[in-house]
This record gives structure tokens, sequence and C-alpha cells, in this order.
């Protein structure tokens, strides 16, 4: 009897530790702070300039020294632009899956997984990405630092 009163007690404890886990794991999702809603709401923004090539807003948003990693190669800010301007790859539209980010002091780095679909010379293309942001808080004007690209199948998940 009282081996399974022990047991039916240890189950218990057990399950609700498991809940409180899971609870936890939720919170942290829905409970950002307003530094990190900020930067969400940024680099969604940037989907938004990038799909409207409003290559004013990205300029104001790229450091100057910041960096784009692609599948076709890797370049610098003003090589971005004029890729955005000109329509060479033109960012229609970047549904968002799900988005991590991290703040350590004046920088941010942020996790999406999209589902891009863009124009690359002229071809239609619908990719799976995790996009990794680099962001660094200047005075209190947040610069993009990197973007980088990677490819991934859509049952890809990014741990919170």
């Amino acid at each position: 009897m009282k081996a399974s009163i022990f047991g039916l007690l240890f189950f218990s404890i057990s399950m609700q530790s498991s809940f409180a886990q899971s609870a936890n794991a939720s919170a942290s999702v829905t409970n950002r702070t307003s530094e990190e809603q900020e930067i969400i709401n940024l680099s969604k923004d940037k989907w938004q300039w990038m799909s409207e090539k409003n290559v004013d807003k990205l300029a104001q948003l790229f450091d100057d020294k910041s960096k784009f990693v692609h599948m076709s190669g890797t370049w610098k800010k003003d090589e971005e632009l004029d890729i955005i301007k000109t329509g060479s790859i033109w960012y229609r539209k970047a549904d968002v899956h799900d988005v991590a980010v991290e703040l350590f002091d004046d920088t941010s780095i942020i996790w999406s997984r999209i589902t891009l679909e863009s124009t690359v010379r002229g071809s239609e293309a619908k990719v799976e990405f995790t996009v990794t942001e680099v962001y660094k808080k200047e005075r209190s004007t947040w610069k993009l630092l990197a973007l980088t690209f990677s490819s991934v199948r859509d049952t890809h998940v990014i741990k919170h």
C-alpha cells in the first residue's frame, strides 16, 4: 500500500513538473520584453521594405559595414541595396513562421524561419530559409550588421 501511495505521489509530482516546464517554454515565446518585440517588429518592417524595394528606409537600417550572405554569395550594403533597387532579387513576400530573439547588451540576434517568395534574375522562387540577423544599437537606433540566409527544410524548427 505504501509503495502504491509513494508511486502515485511520485507520478503526480513528475507530471506537475513536466507541465510547468512546458508552460515556461511557451511563456518564453509569448512574454517577450519590449526591446525583443522592438527587434521583431523591425525585422518585420525590413521584410516589408525589401518587398517594396524601399532602399531609402533600408539604407538607414543597414550599417555601412553590413554584410549579406545569400546562396550565391556574400556582399556588402551598397551591393545589397543595388540588388534590391534594380530587382535583380525581388523579395516579394516573406512568410514568417517562427522567430527567436536574444539580446546581449547593445547587440541583438534574431532567427526567423521563413518561406521566401522572390524573383531572382527573372526566375520565380519559393524557398524555406532560416534567416539570421544581427543588430547593434547605436544611440537609440538599431542598425543591421549582418543578414544570412540558410536554406532549410520546411520541417526545420528553431529552438527557443
